[in-house]
């Protein structure tokens, strides 16, 4: 059990070993019947089968009615309280024991790991000698922990509804426009106008875009890439797995012409994401994410003020669940954090230092051509955004 989960957490963490394993555990050959079939292993990085009609997995069994997992008060109930600080309670009162373990070990493991790099970076006064990779482990254990807590609240609730699926393709290209409104004390800024462009070309996706101000001409453009290194193209998934490994790259300006001043740089990020329906069939339609990169800036300034060049380190969290069974309408939620400071939200006022913001994002196409993408960002400004997605080169 603790090597399915060290496995998890390698999976979870960009740019580790991805181990396969072919062997069943032993949690699935108990498993009492009538719970819903295990869809893969832990471990395992083949992809799932593809869905029938009915919302099943092709090459299993039909899924007949009370098959389902019901929902359960109880189970629900202990989740929250006191489930949110002994994540798995909620499945060890239901009695599935194996997602429970799961669960614990998960929290386990955050909690270990939170403990490895934050108590270093305590007893050293925060030496600039080891505060980058201790920074690194400390918030990787808060993003298990995280990432624990949200699949201890899913796994109770989702019984009450069908999950969502893995969307089998996205269109090669995505255009949008938008509007965004910034609430900050510190800056002048609220009005942006946004726009931008998304390509998918088998394993690589090109990104680009641009905020506006009409106000005081403030001008934010994102040029960027990645590249798939494991797991399926997003427009040509082979089954109903999102798993996957992703090598990204951008190059950022950002011009305050009020302030008088340009913030400019590149950056390299690895991002992961797990499907969590390999950890429990309960968690079908969730998945989890990790990221970790490295940004090189400068910050240029008009006058006889020195420009300023500094490093920061990036790094994101996020639970998110699918959206739509097939068809039309497709796409996902996130609810995530992200430790940079340079984006419009900012980083969080606290005593402790200065943690990044926190994000819920959504982007899915209502149709075959048009759909919709919001973001809503809380740092030590408010940003809120919503924009209209046309997309081509799709189905027609």
């Amino acid at each position: 059990m603790v090597r399915k989960w060290v496995v998890l957490a390698l999976a979870l963490l960009p740019g580790a070993v991805w181990a396969q394993s072919s062997e069943v555990s032993a949690e699935a050959a108990e498993a009492k019947a009538g719970d819903v079939p295990v869809l893969a292993g832990p471990a395992s990085l083949e992809p799932l089968p593809a869905p029938r009609v009915d919302g099943g997995l092709a090459g299993t069994p039909p899924v007949m009615p009370g098959a389902r997992p019901s929902f359960a008060v109880l189970p629900m109930a202990v989740s929250v309280v006191p489930g949110l600080l002994l994540h798995g309670l909620g499945p060890l009162v239901e009695g599935d024991t194996g997602t429970a373990k799961r669960l614990f070990l998960m929290e386990g493991a955050g909690l270990g790991m939170l403990a490895v790099g934050g108590v270093p970076i305590a007893l050293s006064g925060a030496s600039r000698r080891i505060i980058g990779p201790m920074y690194a482990v400390t918030l990787t254990g808060v993003g298990l922990f995280s990432i624990s807590t949200l699949s201890n609240l899913y796994a109770a609730v989702s019984p009450a509804f069908p999950p969502g699926l893995v969307p089998q393709r996205l269109p090669p290209l995505e255009l949008e426009v938008g509007y965004q409104h910034v609430m900050d004390p510190a800056f002048e800024y609220r009005h942006f106008l946004s726009v931008g462009a998304l390509a998918r070309l088998e394993r690589v996706r090109l990104e680009a875009g641009a905020k506006v101000s009409p106000d005081d001409g403030n001008l934010r453009v994102r040029v960027g890439g990645a590249y798939r290194l494991v797991g399926a193209p997003e427009a040509a998934r082979g089954g109903a797995d999102g798993t996957a490994l992703d090598l990204e790259a951008a190059a950022l300006v950002h011009r305050y012409p009020t302030e008088d001043f340009t913030l400019g740089g590149g950056e390299l990020f690895l991002r992961g994401r797990y499907d969590m329906a390999r950890v429990s069939p309960k968690m079908a339609g969730s998945f989890a994410e990790l990221g970790l990169g490295y940004a090189m800036q400068r910050y240029a300034y008009s006058g006889p003020v020195d420009d300023i060049l500094f490093e920061q380190l990036l790094y994101t969290f996020g639970f998110g669940v699918y959206l739509g069974r097939g068809g039309p309408f497709r796409g996902e939620a996130l609810l995530y954090y992200d430790h940079r400071k340079d984006d419009f939200p900012g980083g969080i006022k606290a005593g402790g230092g200065v943690p990044g913001y926190f994000g819920l994002r959504g982007r899915m196409l209502l149709t075959e051509r048009w759909g919709v993408s919001a973001d809503m960002q809380v740092g030590s400004a408010l940003v809120g955004r919503l924009s209209l997605v046309y997309a081509l080169g799709g189905e027609s």
